[in-house]
């Protein structure tokens, strides 16, 4: 009989997704079940996901959870075996599903993901019948709630592993709504959910989860030092012994450049001639020049001051001076989305700015633009470099988080060696970030030099084989351990 996992998270790909978790939820049970592992994800019923799944099976029920009853779907959606809390009084919200119209967390967002971890709680306790886990997998800090309440709770209970997206978000709650969220008097406490005065959801599950991980070796060091740690450093360095970064992978299925209908030409590693047609089409469709002689600098990400969007606004003179064009995919902070629209609307054929998340946009420019630009201040994992390396678009990285772990700098010994696959900086200012981009442009300017970092970059293993490979032997250390 294969292991049972539980996985929770507040957003699962193609379903509803605002980032990489939901990639990460949406691609990882199908891996999984490679290793003898059988996953079902639980998700809070939005309208995206209850759209899906409407041959879903109830099976069970609450008669109120936090106002008004509440379902439990069981249904099979996008090749994923999923659970679905259906409360209207929750979730049904249009839009982002953690902001309301106008920008803001909606101001019951600690109720909605209480409610979604006590469901989660319910079933791993056995509230579908001969249906418990031997795993319960929580997700972030919406999810944060869960190894808590099994903890509280008492009694028999399945392992429970908490996996770290983002350290920055961290579901920070009033102290009055304890018992509101189902926690005991004795949870409000350092070695429990308490977090300066208030509730942390994301503390909770660093502290009461059986084992921690997070999605890159080099982000699980930086965690534990008072620049990484973002105030959790403490909590991180006392259960360094439960912690371990594994990388993320990328969906290979969808993200092949072989056979993405996305793509105006699709092409491998031995074709690569191939690709120059996408990028003329992603020149076109964003109103750049076409020119085959202008190297393509992209990016696709939220506009953060996290991902180093204002350097690199900064840096766009030096770019598009040095003979360059420059596109981007992404929305977020609203005066960098102003910034950059500015900076398109003074240079067109230079500059391009698409402001809105657009998947088949998004796969064009992995396989049209030249090379890719992440210059984060950290990044725990990153997933657009994966797709880069995937597609031959050379990563101009940050040294970083999981951009450290996952993309080898193309510096004269590495290029000497065969083993370079991209560019890396540091420190994240806008001069490193500079000479990075002149150095890109030396390489691109060789360009049988160019090819051959290319074909590496593209032979590079950005799947979910291995990652997949230590959960699996992590999920068995956790229930060996328990039935010793």
């Amino acid at each position: 009989m294969p292991l049972r996992v539980l996985a929770v998270a507040s957003e699962v790909y193609p379903l509803v997704k605002t980032g990489g978790l939901a990639d990460v939820v949406g691609a990882l049970p199908a891996a999984l079940a490679k290793e003898g592992i059988a996953t079902r994800t639980l998700v809070p019923g939005y309208p995206g996901v209850l759209a899906a799944a409407r041959d879903a099976e109830v099976v069970h029920a609450w008669p109120a959870l936090f106002g008004g009853p509440a379902r439990l779907l069981a249904t099979r959606a996008a090749g994923l075996d999923l659970l679905v809390v259906d409360a209207p009084q929750l979730f049904a919200r249009p839009g982002n599903p953690y902001l309301g119209p106008d920008g803001v967390d909606w101001p019951d967002n600690a109720l909605r993901f209480a409610a979604l971890a006590q469901c989660a709680a319910d079933v791993a306790g056995g509230g579908i019948a001969g249906d418990a886990p031997d795993i319960v997998h929580a997700h972030d800090w919406q999810a944060g709630l869960v190894p808590a309440l099994l903890h509280y709770r008492g009694g028999p209970r399945p392992a429970t592993v908490m996996t770290l997206h983002n350290l920055a978000f961290q579901g920070l709650f009033p102290r009055e709504l304890l018992s509101t969220v189902g926690l005991p008097p004795q949870a409000f406490s350092l070695d429990g959910v308490e977090y300066h005065g208030m509730i942390s959801y994301l503390k909770a599950g660093l502290t009461l989860a059986d084992r921690l991980t997070t999605v890159s070796p080099t982000y699980a060091a930086e965690i534990r030092t008072p620049a990484g740690g973002m105030g959790m450093d403490g909590v991180l360095r006392l259960r360094a012994g439960a912690l371990s970064g594994i990388l993320n992978g990328i969906d290979e299925a969808v993200w092949d450049p072989a056979r993405d209908k996305e793509l105006a030409s699709r092409f491998g590693a031995k074709h690569l001639a191939r690709r120059d047609a996408n990028k003329a089409a992603l020149q076109a469709r964003l109103g750049l020049a076409v020119d085959p002689l202008a190297p393509v600098f992209g990016v696709v990400s939220r506009l953060t001051l996290q991902k180093g969007m204002d350097l690199l606004h900064d840096a766009l003179p030096m770019l598009t001076g040095a003979g360059a064009q420059f596109a981007l995919v992404g929305a977020g902070d609203a005066v960098l989305e102003d910034r950059f629209t500015l900076a398109a609307q003074r240079d067109p054929r230079r500059v391009a700015v698409h402001v809105g998340y657009d998947e088949p946009l998004a796969h064009l420019m992995q396989g049209g633009v030249d090379a890719l630009l992440v210059p984060s201040r950290f990044e725990p994992c990153g997933l657009t470099q994966l797709c880069a390396l995937r597609y031959g678009a050379i990563p101009v990285v940050a040294r970083v988080g999981g951009l450290n772990d996952t993309v080898i700098d193309a510096n004269d010994a590495a290029l000497a060696a065969g083993v370079g696959t991209g560019i890396q900086f540091a420190p994240v200012t806008q001069a490193a970030l500079e000479m990075a981009i002149e150095r890109t442009l030396v390489l691109w300017r060789d360009r049988a030099a160019w090819r051959r970092l290319q074909s590496r970059a593209m032979a590079c293993d950005v799947g979910w084989t291995r990652p997949a490979r230590r959960y699996a032997t992590l999920y068995r250390s956790l229930v060996a351990g328990r039935r010793a």
